[in-house]
């Protein structure tokens, strides 16, 4: 028996759902864990007693650990079953946030987010190469969307709520994301059965990087997100006009935002399925480019601003899954190593975008950061029609 029939004869015992779900409570888990910092970092620099530039750095040390990490770590347990590489990733993750809520200064605190970022990079890629190895290729889309369903519902509500928790006290949030690891552990330990991919030496593995088409994708994963972080990361100043600076209008676009990012993340699941990845990727960065040249249109009028946010969180949201998909197809069993590398491409990109947008807001001003986003996804549109055929 081969690996691929082993795991579909253990996949029978349990409706697929069930086994996603666990999958998809880790990435809720890690979605809320690498934002919500950035909510709280008035809150952390007063308790450790440093600036709010210092407090930041979390949030850069955060980012770097997972994009260094993730594709190592993705690699060295690659010939690991993937419900041992969960649990063990879940161990370090829980652990590390665990960590950052009891570290008494500022120097503990960063060492644990870095402790806790390496076991949040190696749960997304051990995450999606489990979905794509139980699912049935006809549903690998649906099953890949459903596991980043977790994400999407983080961005949502789970860093709204996480935000809410920490106004008492930044370190009980860190607390309920320490349970949220825990709860998904179990639900692995219960729900998903041992998965196994296919046996090849670490060196077959490692051969796609030496692909083209690799670096093709991974750029566009980058731009991808490039495009939307140089206007989200910023959205505030640059819905001024139209929130008039009330912290519940924002609140109320930046959920629009997200009940966008839940529906194109659906969307994109079936569309996966049914068509060519890659076409689905070019439709959707193209609807992104196009939203992102209308921005300063929408940024003078709240209910304009709801809308427009719907459309834009449905369309940058629907690149993320056939991006998976292509990797998946063109090379299964370096699907770990190469997931773990467009996780760190997904946060590269949303740490060029927020860069991006800060030095040039100045020049271009907030309500016009939609003009620069535009221009970048565009260029991803681009590199991505340029990239390989297939899949």
């Amino acid at each position: 028996m081969d690996t691929r029939e082993g795991n579909d004869n253990l996949t029978k015992q349990k409706p697929l759902f069930a086994q996603l779900l666990p999958l998809a409570t880790a990435l809720f888990a890690v979605g809320t864990d690498g934002f919500i910092i950035a909510g709280l970092l008035p809150q952390i620099a007063a308790d450790l007693q440093v600036g709010l530039a210092a407090a930041g750095q979390l949030v850069t040390g955060f980012a770097l650990a997972f994009a260094v990490s993730a594709p190592v770590l993705g690699a060295l347990t690659s010939g690991l079953d993937r419900r041992k590489a969960l649990l063990l990733a879940l161990a370090v993750f829980t652990l590390g946030n665990i960590a950052t809520a009891l570290g008494p200064d500022y120097l503990t605190v960063l060492l644990a987010r870095v402790l806790t970022a390496a076991g949040a990079g190696l749960i997304g890629a051990a995450a999606f190469s489990a979905a794509a190895a139980i699912a049935p290729p006809e549903r690998r889309g649906r099953a890949l969307a459903v596991v980043m369903g977790g994400l999407t519902l983080a961005i949502a509500f789970g860093l709204p709520a996480g935000t809410l928790i920490g106004g008492a006290d930044w370190r009980l949030t860190l607390w309920a994301v320490a349970g949220l690891g825990v709860l998904a552990a179990l639900g692995v330990a219960r729900l998903l059965p041992p998965i196994a991919l296919p046996a090849e030496r670490l060196r077959a593995r490692l051969a796609p990087l030496r692909e083209p088409w690799v670096f093709g994708l991974l750029a566009v994963t980058t731009l991808t997100l490039a495009g939307t972080h140089v206007l989200y990361t910023y959205i505030s100043p640059a819905l001024a006009g139209a929130t008039g600076g009330s912290a519940t209008a924002l609140t109320v676009v930046l959920l629009a935002w997200g009940v966008g990012n839940m529906v194109g993340n659906t969307v994109a699941g079936r569309l996966a399925d049914r068509y060519p990845p890659r076409h689905v990727v070019t439709g959707g960065l193209a609807a992104a480019a196009v939203l992102l040249a209308l921005s300063p249109l929408a940024v003078h009028d709240l209910v304009v601003a709801v809308v427009w946010a719907v459309g834009w969180g449905v369309c940058v949201s629907l690149p993320v899954v056939p991006q998976q998909s292509r990797f998946v197809e063109r090379a299964p069993s370096a699907s770990a190593l190469l997931l773990g590398l467009n996780n760190s491409a997904i946060y590269l990109g949303v740490a060029l975008g927020g860069a991006a947008g800060g030095l040039l807001q100045e020049q271009l001003t907030p309500a016009r950061l939609g003009l620069l986003a535009a221009a970048v996804t565009g260029v991803g549109l681009l590199v991505n029609l340029g990239a390989a055929r297939k899949p």
